[in-house]
């Protein structure tokens, strides 16, 4: 298996056990290959604690699953940037496009519960888990 993008949405729905998660790779598989972006992990940590975890509680939680961390940097401010005008009428927010942002510059495929993003054609395969 090569690499593959994590959204939020789905990290979130891996920790927390949601439906789902069934169609998403094997646990094994996620630890060595997902990347995600750390906007997309600050977001899903901030999820958390404001359910009531406690903030170092929700961070290894969120951790524990994660292949690889991709900082985000000027290029890829540049392409989220740049993904407005092709995403905008969906709604989707600047973490929503520095996941897709991520995934393009990689060339790798993206998970994520997010409908919406179905509609999109970005040239990068996008699995809805939901």
């Amino acid at each position: 298996m090569s690499k593959f993008v994590l959204d939020a949405s789905t990290l979130l729905a891996f920790v927390k056990e949601e439906p789902g998660v069934d169609t998403m790779p094997a646990e094994s598989e996620i630890i060595s290959f997902s990347v995600i972006s750390s906007v997309n992990l600050a977001e899903a940590h901030s999820k958390l604690v404001m359910k009531g975890i406690p903030a170092n509680d929700a961070w290894e939680a969120i951790m524990a699953p994660i292949g690889e961390v991709a900082d985000f940097n000027p290029h890829h401010a540049k392409r989220a940037g740049g993904l407005i005008l092709q995403t905008r009428h969906l709604g989707l927010s600047l973490g929503d496009r520095a996941c897709l942002a991520l995934a393009i510059e990689l060339g790798v495929p993206v998970y994520t519960a997010d409908r919406v993003w179905s509609q999109l054609d970005l040239g990068i395969p996008i699995h809805v888990i939901r």
